[in-house]
């Protein structure tokens, strides 16, 4: 199994940055991929950006293409999602997964909101 704990959500004004991270621990050797997804009240989880463990192969969502970036380290078993240019709908629970061959395993999630 694989445990994930994210952290540096919080409150930030349109406009601003924030800094998303979750390390991996447990059968961190089973993991091909890692990625973000979110949720607001009232709507499906909808992907944000996904990242491959061996050559960091990145997806996005087609709503933060070009403000946001995934990336990974794979020495601290940590990746990273940057968030620029942060617009009110982007307010939501933020939850990092990561893929094996077994399945797929999630975080807690953490709280984005944006908001003057």
């Amino acid at each position: 199994q694989v445990q994930l704990v994210e952290s540096g959500g919080g409150l930030v004004q349109p406009g601003g940055s924030l800094r998303l991270s979750c390390a991996a621990s447990g059968s961190i050797f089973s993991i091909v991929a890692m990625g973000w997804y979110r949720q607001a009240p009232g709507l499906q989880r909808e992907l944000v950006a996904t990242i491959t463990r061996d050559v960091g192969r990145t997806n996005y969502g087609d709503s933060v293409k070009g403000r946001f970036t995934i990336s990974r380290d794979n020495a601290k078993n940590t990746v990273y999602l940057q968030m620029d240019s942060l617009k009110p709908e982007d307010t939501a629970v933020y939850y990092c997964v990561s893929y094996t061959a077994s399945g797929s395993y999630w975080g807690q999630g953490t709280q984005v909101t944006v908001s003057s």
